[in-house]
């Protein structure tokens, strides 16, 4: 296998069907070369299944490829019991605790998930959220959050990802540039919010607060202030307010182009998000016809995009030392903790 570095990948991190890989899925793969991959529970049974599944990932690609995950916990999470720990949503757990625990037990948490993560070759999780909650955040999102203070959201975001760094895993600051304001949920609608540009910097403000992470994923949401046509995802005025503004310099993802909150033909999304700025293409469902279709319109990485995919991928480490029989303890006791409180 490739160590990676060479970037010769086609900008695209894609889903699979199923608890091994098909013929055809090896051939896809070995045909489209993706950059990375991401689990969902349709592809997990049990931890043998899952090495096995991450290896041969892969040793199929010939590159050791990113391989992504949805661990928040608590509703948002892949990996349930036995084969991990099940978490409150991360908002009960941050009202649960004093204000001066909450950045510590969240660096605990993701500390944790991380162990639980790297045992099973996964190396990316798409957290932390610095989406800012607040009251017409739509239940799909709102007890993912962290707070709804950005200053405290952006301290609990920068302890989750320096958690995953040191526990070997890549994180991604999602949804960029903030989801909080979105009434309607995004895997169906559109979500349309028209706050002004300033109330919006409310939002913007953890996400600058940690510019410097390696990777984020955008939101599909339109933010009128900004730009009334295209939802972030596909707005080159607000990828250039990402960029220049707020300042992310790092891999910028889409989110997954299958939501309903998008239309038009998949090639379409996909061209349009390109346009817009992303670096890089996620489509989640395992769908074939909808992989063709997705794979036959995404280039190879090259140019900024390249070089800013091989930074993200360089930030992979071997995992500082963890008692994890310790950490459980103290994440077990933090939970009981939030729920009595």
């Amino acid at each position: 296998m490739h160590t990676g570095g060479e970037m010769t990948q086609t900008a695209l991190i894609m889903g699979v069907s199923g608890l091994a890989l098909t013929q055809w899925e090896r051939d896809f793969i070995r045909d489209v070369q993706p950059w990375g991959f991401i689990i969902f529970d349709r592809n997990i049974r049990d931890a043998v299944q899952l090495r096995a599944l991450t290896a041969e990932l892969r040793d199929v690609l010939g590159f050791n490829a990113p391989i992504l995950i949805d661990q928040e916990g608590g509703r948002v999470q892949r990996l349930r019991p036995p084969l991990a720990v099940e978490h409150l949503p991360p908002l009960d757990l941050m009202r649960g605790l004093p204000l001066e625990l909450q950045a510590n037990a969240m660096a605990l948490r993701y500390r944790y998930i991380a162990h639980e993560l790297h045992g099973l070759g996964i190396d990316v999780n798409c957290a932390p959220m610095l989406d800012v909650a607040g009251s017409e955040t739509h239940p799909f999102l709102l007890n993912r959050c962290y707070g709804d203070d950005p200053g405290q959201v952006a301290r609990i975001g920068q302890a989750v990802a320096d958690a995953h760094l040191v526990g070997g895993v890549l994180p991604i600051a999602k949804h960029i540039p903030g989801h909080g304001r979105g009434t309607v949920d995004s895997h169906l609608d559109l979500p349309v919010v028209t706050a002004s540009a300033a109330q919006l910097e409310r939002d913007f403000a953890p996400f600058a607060a940690l510019s410097g992470i390696g990777m984020a994923m955008t939101a599909h949401v339109v933010y009128t202030a900004l730009d009334a046509q295209a939802c972030a995802t596909l707005s080159p005025i607000v990828v250039r307010h990402i960029r220049d503004a707020i300042g992310f310099g790092g891999l910028l993802m889409t989110d997954d182009l299958s939501m309903h909150a998008l239309g038009g033909s998949f090639a379409g999304r996909v061209q349009g998000a390109l346009d817009a700025g992303c670096d890089m293409i996620l489509h989640c469902n395992g769908d074939p016809d909808e992989m063709m279709q997705i794979a036959a319109a995404t280039p190879r990485l090259s140019g900024q995009a390249a070089q800013r995919a091989a930074a993200a991928l360089a930030e992979r480490r071997v995992p500082t030392p963890f008692d994890a029989q310790a950490g459980l303890a103290a994440l077990t006791a933090l939970q009981a903790q939030a729920r009595d409180g």
